[in-house]
């Protein structure tokens, strides 16, 4: 029997959702509403509780979201609120809503549903902040946050490539900064494709040498959504 996935891509900037069919052909219309702040548990719970409201039937619920999670509990999530380390997600949204209910990193969400599931794949989502994903043939390696890790100096690759950086320092040097953390990305996991997502990935225009043009794919946002299907298939549910 077809199941149909209420799949949600919580971010900074908005919160997007849309049902999926379990061949991941859409059985809605794409929503999307801009993320409240302060972006508090309460506040988010909330939007996200009156959003799931105006869908239309579904089975279950896989949601992408911007902090590590483990079983369900958030890890920080610093583009959104600090009460979000170590708040109960899943749990809070299963008790209000009765239905089952998978999270994940949205990064991690995003690159389920870009890769190819061979070698070494590493995903990027440029927005408001800087996420990041990996796999090996397929796998997931869970909870890989370079956007914290130092890049340069004292700055991050979130301070070279979120939001913030963006505005202040346009998209010409942007693009330059990016391309010098994809020579970096690949001389630390000498990666077989670099897929790059998220809201800015529209913007992106980088002068690479030829050995690694080929290795870079930028990939549709909805991808997001998309991917949270492999949250259920990944237990064969």
């Amino acid at each position: 029997m077809s199941l149909l996935t209420l799949a949600i891509d919580v971010g900074g900037s908005s919160i997007k959702s849309i049902i999926l069919r379990d061949d991941g052909t859409a059985a809605s219309e794409r929503s999307q509403i801009p993320t409240a702040h302060p972006a508090t548990p309460d506040i988010i719970v909330s939007q996200l509780l009156d959003l799931i409201n105006t869908q239309g039937d579904y089975d279950r619920i896989a949601i992408g979201f911007p902090s590590v999670v483990e079983n369900g509990v958030t890890r920080g999530a610093i583009n959104l609120h600090p009460d979000w380390d170590g708040f109960t997600l899943a749990e809070v949204l299963q008790n209000k809503l009765g239905k089952p209910i998978r999270i994940a990193n949205d990064a991690d969400v995003q690159g389920c549903g870009a890769i190819a599931g061979q070698g070494v794949e590493l995903v990027v989502t440029l927005g408001t902040g800087f996420g990041s994903s990996l796999f090996l043939d397929g796998k997931l390696l869970p909870n890989l946050e370079l956007g914290q890790h130092i890049f340069r100096d004292r700055d991050t690759y979130e301070d070279c490539l979120g939001q913030a950086a963006l505005d202040r320092i346009g998209v010409e040097v942007w693009n330059i900064q990016l391309a010098e953390v994809i020579a970096s990305l690949y001389k630390l996991f000498n990666f077989d494709k670099i897929y790059l997502g998220g809201g800015n990935s529209r913007l992106v225009n980088v002068d690479l040498s030829s050995n690694l043009s080929n290795k870079i794919a930028i990939v549709s946002n909805d991808l997001g959504l998309i991917g949270g299907l492999a949250l259920w298939r990944s237990s064969g549910s």
